[in-house]
């Protein structure tokens, strides 16, 4: 699971430019989500890695088209 979650935080500090605070509350969010999905039963590492980073995009707002500055004109 570590190595999910390296994986995870590395291109997710990729996308922008975050403090360092800011980095390590998204890291103990991911951990927190991805023991959730473990303790479901998902093993597989990519899957892991595509869940979590999907999650904090979804935290981030950065999935929602209006909070990521599409105006639709």
């Amino acid at each position: 699971m570590e190595a999910a979650i390296d994986r995870i935080m590395h291109t997710y500090d990729l996308l922008a430019n975050r403090t360092s605070a800011a980095s390590a509350e998204a890291r103990e969010k991911v951990t927190n989500y991805l023991n959730t999905l473990m303790e479901a039963g998902e093993k597989n590492t990519h899957r892991l890695t595509v869940c979590g980073l999907t999650y904090l995009r979804q935290l981030d707002g950065s999935v929602d088209p209006v909070k990521a500055g599409y105006t639709g004109l």
